[in-house]
């Protein structure tokens, strides 16, 4: 069944801005990580992140979020601050994530330029940085609602706007 979505963020980081302690701050981006587009390579991930062809990053090369777990803020923060890879708004993606030594659902998105097809696999937990980019309690708050992580399964193009998400078999 296909359910229409938006993918309202994508984020591309070729470096890691939460090393170190959190009390000490994010290390700035070297460009901007925020896309209106991201090209995706089957077992790869997103070209030009960080994580792109790491193989011990394999099961966790794109991450994703629903921006409505976001709605607990006031003000709702900026999606991009969390760093997640695909921010999409329509689909309670938690619910994919694979239980411990289990995996989990495959699913596609297309924004217009073909399906992306992937696995969910384990839980994108949220850690002590979002308490310094979000706000206190921040970490507490997105426990079970920090997204998810996954491999694409596909090559393709995606894109900020709207788009059809599909659970597969």
């Amino acid at each position: 069944m296909s359910t229409p979505i938006e993918i309202v963020a994508l984020v591309v980081s070729r470096v890691h801005a939460f090393e170190g302690r959190p009390q000490d701050g994010p290390r700035p981006d070297p460009e901007p990580i925020s896309r209106a587009e991201v090209e995706i390579r089957a077992g790869l991930g997103i070209v030009g992140d960080r994580y792109f062809g790491q193989k011990v990053h394999r099961n966790a090369a794109i991450t994703l979020l629903d921006a409505d777990s976001l709605n607990v803020f006031d003000p709702v923060p900026d999606p991009v601050l969390l760093r997640r890879n695909i921010v999409l708004r329509g689909f309670p993606l938690d619910t994919l994530a694979a239980a411990r030594g289990s995996v989990g659902q495959r699913f596609s998105l297309d924004s217009g330029s073909g399906l992306v097809e992937f696995q969910a696999h384990r839980p994108a937990n949220p850690c002590a940085w979002m308490n310094v980019v979000v706000g206190d309690g921040a970490m507490k708050a997105l426990r079970g609602h920090g997204g998810i992580r996954s491999t694409p399964l596909t090559s393709g193009v995606l894109r900020v706007g709207p788009a059809v998400f599909e659970l597969l078999d």
